[in-house]
C-alpha cells in the first residue's frame, strides 16, 4: 500500500462561536422569534454548540494489524448508528451503515470501521457522498481485496418537512474491489446486509 493509495482523514473546520451565536439570534429574530425571555436567553449559545459538536469529526487512530492467520472471508460489522447533517437543508438525518471487508495483507481494529463511519458523518453531508467518502477510505488505508458500505437513513428534510414521508428510509450503497467485481462475493455481502433490522 502506497501513501497515494490512502484517503487522509477530515480535518476538523475552524468554528468562529461568537460569530454563529449572533447568526443563530439573527436567524430566530428574522423567523419572529426573537431572543428574549428566560427560555430563550441562551438559545443561541445551545444552539452554536449543538452545530460545532455536530460538525466536528472526532479524531482517531485507525489501527490496523497484519493478516498473519491469512483470514481471506468478509468482515462485516452490521446497524452501526450514525447521525449527519444534511448539506441542503441542516436537518438530521440518522440511521445504520452496514461495513464490510474482504481483507487482504491487513486488518483493522472492528471498532475502526464504526470511527470511519462517524468521522465522514461528521459535518454538512449527503448520503451518497458519506457512502462514497467511507468506502473510499477504507479501500485506501486496508488495502483491501473489497469494501462494501450500505447506508439506511431517514432524512429529517423528507420527514419533517416537504412530502413528509414519515419513517421512509434511503438507502445508498457502495462497492469496492472484488465486491464489485465478483459476483458471489457481492452476494453475500448484500445479503449479510439485507437481513439486518433498521
Amino acid at each position: 500500500m502506497t501513501a497515494e493509495n490512502v484517503v487522509p482523514l477530515r480535518t476538523a473546520p475552524r468554528i468562529d462561536r461568537p460569530r454563529a451565536e449572533r447568526a443563530v439570534a439573527e436567524l430566530l429574530a428574522a423567523l419572529g422569534y426573537p431572543v428574549e425571555g428566560e427560555h430563550r436567553a441562551m438559545t443561541p449559545q445551545r444552539v452554536a454548540s449543538a452545530f460545532a459538536e455536530m460538525l466536528t469529526p472526532s479524531a482517531f487512530l485507525p489501527t490496523t494489524f497484519g493478516n498473519d492467520e491469512g483470514y481471506d472471508e468478509l468482515v462485516v460489522a452490521r446497524e452501526v448508528p450514525f447521525r449527519s447533517l444534511c448539506e441542503h437543508h441542516l436537518l438530521p438525518f440518522y440511521g445504520y451503515a452496514h461495513v464490510g471487508y474482504l481483507p487482504g495483507s491487513r486488518i483493522v481494529g472492528l471498532s475502526k470501521l464504526a470511527r470511519v463511519v462517524e468521522h465522514f458523518a461528521a459535518g454538512l453531508q449527503v448520503q451518497e457522498r458519506l457512502t462514497q467518502q467511507v468506502a473510499d477510505w477504507l479501500a485506501g488505508h486496508l488495502g483491501a481485496r473489497g469494501v462494501g458500505v450500505v447506508l439506511e437513513a431517514e432524512h429529517l428534510c423528507m420527514t419533517l418537512r416537504g412530502v413528509r414521508a414519515r419513517g421512509s428510509r434511503t438507502v445508498t450503497s457502495a462497492l469496492r474491489g472484488e465486491l464489485r467485481t465478483d459476483a458471489r462475493s457481492r452476494g453475500e455481502f448484500l445479503a449479510l446486509t439485507r437481513h439486518a433490522q433498521c
